[in-house]
């Protein structure tokens, strides 16, 4: 049999909208072994080269950006310190760069780059700790929040803690080297330890006026650039949201209300009167929220409320992880205009998503969409002039396969569903309002042609199976199940999922190789469980921390059997080879077989993560290496004929079962411009007739050391 995969179709809905096209991993710039970051960034006026601080490394990159909006690197200068932020004023890029020798002794220079030569042209001394800088509209001065932050060592980083931040203005009159300083006193303005200011970012409008947001102080100060003079300030206040999740549990839970001081970190202009503010909140607050002030009167024109929560719960992306401490956390804010619209992004730190807003109404924003990000979302860089946006994500850990990046998307009339169809768009599931994420299996429902259903793994309790309309799209979480033990919710490791013909599910529960065993669980279509089928002795005994990670089923009734994937070899297997295992439910027998693994990239393993039946003869297996972006190598679908093969009892030598390539799914991973993602862990069959589909979707780890995307895909028609 030939599994031939044919694109999907779709139908059209509403133009205009921003689409990732590229992931540019910033240690391109230099090694793969480096710790390196991307952290604010700043564009050319022509919009093709991205200048990015890269503070672990002392340095700032570049990144040219084509005209399709793809990323490539062009290499690092090297700063006098540690890098904080950058602008572009005409060819020349302006660092500040943080050259400390202590909390209580801070210092600053700002670094003036020739762009076109690569070369320091000047240098001027900033007399503190720089945090944040924004060259005005007109090109006349650059503004700079000059931080001095405090030392979170010290009485638990309560303020006030000597010296008092400022904010830098800086004259661009003349050459670099003629540029001058000048400094603005913001002590004595905020009602929370005035004496000990700490500007945080810094916007400038067209008026030539700076928004300055006092963090750790919970405040906004407008500053005229021209004059030097502050001509408005106001507290930041606190928000009172009601919907929200507080409680790290494993459960998605958005039914608290919080109320929190604002303490906003970046500021940006909506129009020369409106501002907002990203809530980050810091040792005291974080309202979850993005706020837009009028700058006048300091009032409160529009809050987004929980609006932020919920809509990462609905694209599965929300971080349960964090609900203890200000949950998705709003940190980047930028504003910009493209073509006639106005938009604001607001970046979400720890869901690791940016929020799309159409601000052409300042006072009325309305959210358009969510966009994936890498791990960390620190600096939003829109440049109207490509049609583009570039986002820095800070985190970088090789040894958990997350990497520092850059993430560029571009204003598209492209219909979603039509790039879903390719496996371009994003979010390609959502849910009615379901917390869900981690979908770690999947499979067809028998006569159902339109819905799958997945199972939740360890990232969450209790154990759910979730319904997935899979012609939605995007694909819609439209129904959850608990799983129920002896009437009570129950957790386990779910791995994988079948659905029965006769009714009711399988769940493959995988084992720690220690305490917690290999389970086979049969449920009813109630959520009830009917039974815990464990290993034969033997066989468990030589379970690693490897254990199941998917389950199908062929025949029905008394000829039902089950078939388990088993994710890497165990103390008995050969090197190199992982377990097929069969249960009979009829006879109660367990047998088996052996598979045969790909050879595994330098440094990392190849495992079984999904089964699932093709027909009664075929079993399509899910194998892929634990490997993100550019180090991922082997994400595929087998086709294994079972027609053939005779499993056998436990301590017999396994047959090894032949395997055909049936698909590589990585061009269908990087097709939407991310990094490759390491965990494709559910894989089902849709329908029952001559025509079905294969989909397929990510694991996201609950956003756990993990960029945490929720992905589904759509891997065309089986014929």
């Amino acid at each position: 049999m030939t599994l031939s995969l044919l694109p999907a179709t779709a139908a059209a809905t509403p133009p205009d909208r921003f689409q990732r096209v590229d992931t540019l991993p910033v240690f391109r710039n230099s090694s793969a072994a480096e710790h390196t970051a991307a952290e604010i960034a700043a564009a050319t006026p022509d919009g093709r080269t991205v200048v990015y601080t890269d503070s672990p490394a002392g340095r700032i990159g570049f990144a040219s950006v084509g005209r399709d909006g793809r990323l490539q690197p062009e290499g690092v200068l090297a700063m006098p310190g540690e890098p904080t932020s950058v602008d572009v004023h005409g060819r020349l890029a302006l660092v500040a760069v943080n050259t400390s020798a202590s909390f209580t002794s801070p210092s600053g220079v700002l670094v003036v780059v020739d762009l076109d030569t690569r070369a320091v042209v000047a240098a001027h001394d900033l007399g503190g700790q720089p945090d944040s800088i924004d060259v005005s509209p007109d090109g006349r001065h650059a503004a700079v929040a000059v931080e001095n932050e405090r030392d979170e060592d010290v009485a638990d980083g309560a303020l006030p803690q000597a010296p008092a931040g400022f904010l830098a203005v800086v004259d661009l009159t003349g050459a670099p080297t003629a540029w001058t300083v000048r400094r603005v006193a913001l002590t004595g303005l905020a009602e929370v330890a005035p004496d000990d200011p700490e500007p945080e970012y810094v916007s400038v409008n067209g008026r030539g006026r700076a928004a300055v947001t006092l963090q750790e102080n919970n405040h906004v100060v407008v500053v005229d650039l021209p004059s030097g003079t502050v001509v408005n300030h106001f507290s930041a206040g606190s928000a009172t949201v009601a919907g929200v999740d507080v409680a790290d549990d494993g459960r998605i839970a958005p039914t608290a209300t919080i109320t929190a001081a604002r303490e906003p970190d970046a500021v940006a202009w909506l129009d020369d009167r409106t501002l907002g503010t990203a809530d980050e909140g810091d040792y005291r607050g974080g309202s979850r929220t993005w706020t837009v002030f009028d700058a006048a009167s300091g009032q409160v024109v529009f809050s987004s409320g929980a609006e932020l929560q919920q809509a990462a719960v609905r694209q599965g992306q929300y971080p349960d992880g964090r609900s203890d401490n200000k949950g998705v956390e709003p940190e980047g804010l930028a504003v910009a205009t493209f073509g006639r619209d106005r938009y604001a992004f607001v970046g979400l730190e720890r869901a690791n998503l940016v929020a799309v807003y159409d601000v052409n109404d300042p006072r009325r924003p309305r959210l358009r969409q969510l966009l994936p990000t890498g791990v960390a979302p620190e600096g939003l860089l829109p440049i109207p002039a490509t049609g583009t946006l570039v986002v820095s994500a800070e985190e970088d850990s090789a040894e958990d396969g997350v990497r520092s990046s850059l993430s560029s998307y571009r204003l598209t009339r492209t219909p979603l569903p039509v790039a879903l169809a390719r496996n371009e768009g994003a979010p390609s599931i959502v849910s009615d309002g379901i917390g869900f994420g981690a979908l770690s299996g999947l499979s067809g429902v028998p006569g159902n042609d339109r819905d799958v259903v997945a199972v939740t793994d360890s990232a969450y309790h209790p154990t759910r199976v979730l319904t997935i309309d899979t012609r939605s799209a995007p694909a819609r979480v439209h129904a959850e199940l608990v799983v129920t033990k002896g009437g009570q919710p129950v957790g386990y490791d779910g791995e994988g999922v079948a659905a029965r013909r006769d009714g009711g599910y399988w769940l493959a529960a995988e084992g720690d190789g220690k305490q917690r065993p290999n389970l086979l669980v049969e449920v009813a279509g109630s959520g009830e469980v009917v039974r815990e089928v464990p290993l034969p002795a033997a066989v468990a005994a030589t379970a690693t921390g490897n254990g199941f990670e998917g389950v199908t089923t062929t025949g029905r009734g008394a000829g039902e059997q089950v078939w388990l994937a088993v994710q890497r070899e165990w103390k008995a297997d050969r090197p190199g080879q992982a377990t097929l295992a069969r249960f009979t439910p009829a006879t109660g027998e367990w047998a088996f077989a052996a598979y045969p693994l790909d050879a595994a990239p330098a440094g990392g393993w190849v495992g079984l993560s999904e089964v699932t039946a093709l027909d009664d003869r075929t079993l399509l297996v899910l194998e892929r290496d634990n490997q993100r972006g550019d180090a991922a190598t082997t994400k595929k679908v087998y086709r294994v004929d079972i027609s053939g093969l005779a499993p056998v009892a436990a301590g017999l030598p396994k047959p090894l079962v032949a395997k055909v390539e049936a698909r590589d799914l990585l061009p269908a991973l990087t097709a939407g411009g991310g990094a490759a993602h390491d965990k494709p862990e559910g894989l089902a069959v849709v329908g029952d007739g001559r025509l079905r589909r294969l989909v397929g979707v990510v694991d996201n780890d609950g956003l756990d050391d993990a960029p945490g995307e929720s992905v589904f895909l759509r891997l065309g028609w089986i014929r």
